[in-house]
């Protein structure tokens, strides 16, 4: 059950982020992002009323250990964002990009040291190979060049991303899988709602006291913002759920489907042309998929 639901989150990020680079043009790349967290929080919250009070589901039981845990996730993904971000602001897109995506490769390493929920040895293959394949993707056939600039503040700061994205992949999964006498989705719903307003509460009350025309520019934007909510509350249930069922590690790593899918979207429907490059990277990609789902 967690390969469709991790699938259908991958397309809901991908909508998301289209729709969030559509606001580029009208808001700063911070309030663009801050959208994200600011539009998802009320529908989470409307969920969450909706399950838990008009239909009655009783609420999961929540240890004491979840709250740090679900805050330490909330921090980590606003500061990966921010690397990721800040990666771009370098001027080097494809690099921060390319040591972004060694997320993979971290979110199995902490599964595997502090969660007790390691990768069996195929499933390891499968990361690695996943991890090349989209950096081919990402550095559009300069790999060797974007190795030998691992030490360029770009890379760091992608370096510092895929810490962050990794940290809160685990972070949320823990979180859930600590709730109990719960379905699932209970679980993950619960959690996600949690997750989403400590972040609108953070990056708005960091925008509160540094530039509040940040939040005044995200309100006035409501009509396409509302649509970055909707995906981005999608996909976060999707990625919560599938962390919920299954590791961190095995679902991150079938996340990377994400840009196979983007890139099938602007072959057949922007009608952009792609070298053979592109072609044994998507192959690579989905082969360590494959095995990291299959004998992962």
């Amino acid at each position: 059950m967690w390969i469709p639901i991790t699938l259908a989150a991958a397309t809901f990020q991908i909508l998301r982020t289209s729709r969030q680079h559509e606001l580029r043009s009208t808001l700063s790349t911070a309030a663009a992002g801050f959208v994200r967290y600011a539009y998802g929080a009320p529908l989470a919250v409307l969920m969450s009323l909706g399950l838990f009070v008009v239909m009655g589901r009783s609420l999961p039981t929540v240890p004491t250990p979840f709250w740090p845990i679900i805050v330490g996730a909330a921090v980590s993904q606003i500061v990966a964002t921010v690397a990721l971000l800040q990666a771009f602001k370098l001027r080097d897109f494809a690099v921060g990009t390319v040591y972004s995506k060694t997320e993979v490769l971290v979110v199995a390493l902490l599964a595997m040291i502090g969660f007790g929920t390691p990768l069996e040895p195929l499933g390891w293959v499968g990361a690695v190979l996943v991890t090349i394949g989209v950096a081919l993707l990402a550095a559009k056939g300069s790999l060797l060049t974007l190795i030998r600039r691992a030490g360029d503040p770009a890379a760091l700061m992608g370096l510092a991303a895929a810490a962050g994205f990794a940290g809160a992949a685990i972070g949320i999964s823990a979180a859930s899988r600590s709730l109990t006498d719960a379905p699932s989705f209970d679980r993950a719903l619960f959690t996600l709602t949690i997750l989403l307003v400590i972040q609108t509460t953070l990056n708005g009350g960091w925008f509160a006291a540094t530039d509040h025309r940040e939040i005044l520019r995200a309100v006035t934007a409501w009509r396409p913002a509302i649509w970055v909510g909707v995906f981005s509350l999608l996909g976060s249930i999707g990625w919560a759920w599938a962390f919920t069922l299954e590791s961190a590690a095995k679902v991150r790593t079938l996340g990377q489907v994400e840009l196979i899918i983007a890139f099938a979207i602007a072959h057949f429907t922007l009608g952009e042309r792609h070298t053979r490059s592109d072609y044994v990277a998507s192959a690579t990609v989905l082969v360590g998929v494959v095995i990291a789902t299959v004998f992962g």
